[in-house]
């Protein structure tokens, strides 16, 4: 069983690393730094605490009586934000004919879940492909991931993993990291749980057959699903945080773990979990793609490598055709 309040604590300090990685790398400003960490913690005082903690140095720290920022409205969060264009060449845009797209519904707990469902036009019966979106919240990438799986025979589903809290466009896009946090990861694996469901009641759908795909804090959920889903056949986690490994043992899929080579700060943790992979019995590769960083792959960001992303997309539909 995930123990909550550790993997909270486990994805908050995952979050501010991540960020304080996006400030120094120029991605992000000061400003905009201090605000994504303020709003996973919930005060200034706690901010400064936790960028402190985790050797967020040097940087100006603010003041503790500095003001909380504000969760802004969707449509000012997206006129400040606008999605840059896709750059990948398996790029799958709306509207291809060889694609259906739409937002579903379905029940988990008893609440209303949204995710987004692509699947191939051509009559057929499919494998089902779970996609967990980033720390931030479902968008136009990651729904252009689900599409190119249907491109290549799968019904895909990418949940909105703030579908309880209006869903990710319904908030500033700095806020999305600490409500996922908050949310905590039991929630965001009883989704998938229940989306797996949902996916094996569709007609399209072999529900005998099923991957899942997680990118960042998306890998870090699929590792986690991985240890509590035993129906799935194969996982692909990019560049996630380590599950408990007390959980590995109860690890079905086979797992490709995807990471990049200078991601030291999450490549730390891959001789523990191997040592349990090991121990566990797991069907399981490590691929770690040289001269990359992190979020290598997501091509509307500024990390992303054409020729490493490309090799890894690649990969990962090879271990699923393999696995699932």
């Amino acid at each position: 069983m995930i123990k909550t309040g550790k993997e909270i604590g486990t994805f908050r300090k995952y979050l501010i690393e991540e960020f304080y990685d996006d400030y120094r790398e120029g991605e992000i400003n000061r400003r905009t730094f201090i605000r994504r960490v303020a709003f996973l913690t919930g005060s200034m005082a706690a901010t400064i605490a936790a960028m402190s903690a985790v050797g967020c140095q040097p940087i100006e720290l603010p003041a503790p009586t500095e003001p909380m920022p504000t969760d802004a409205p969707a449509e000012e969060a997206a006129e400040l934000q606008p999605v840059p264009d896709a750059k990948s060449p398996f790029s799958v845009p709306e509207g291809d004919p060889a694609v259906n797209g739409s937002m579903v519904t379905f029940d988990s707990g008893g609440d209303e879940i949204m995710g987004y469902l692509a699947s191939p036009a051509a009559e057929g019966v499919y494998p089902a492909m779970l996609v967990c979106h980033e720390n931030r919240g479902l968008n136009p990438h990651i729904e252009d991931v689900a599409r190119r799986f249907a491109k290549e025979g799968y019904v895909a589903l990418a949940l909105d993993l703030l579908s309880r809290e209006g869903g990710t466009a319904s908030h500033d896009r700095d806020a999305v990291p600490g409500l996922l946090t908050d949310a905590g990861a039991d929630r965001h694996v009883g989704d998938f749980i229940a989306a797996a469901d949902y996916l094996k009641s569709l007609d399209n759908v072999d529900g005998e057959r099923m991957g899942m795909i997680g990118f960042c804090f998306g890998g870090g959920i699929t590792w986690r699903v991985a240890t509590a889903l035993p129906d799935l056949d194969a996982a692909v986690p990019f560049y996630g945080p380590a599950p408990d490994l007390e959980a590995v043992s109860d690890i079905n899929a086979a797992v490709l773990g995807v990471y990049a080579g200078e991601d030291e700060r999450i490549n730390g943790g891959i001789p523990d979990l191997q040592a349990a992979l090991d121990e566990a019995g797991t069907t399981y590769e490590m691929n770690i793609y040289p001269g990359v960083g992190h979020a290598f792959h997501n091509d509307t960001g500024e990390r992303y490598n054409e020729e490493q992303a490309t090799q890894a997309w690649q990969d990962a539909l090879a271990w699923f055709a393999e696995h699932v």
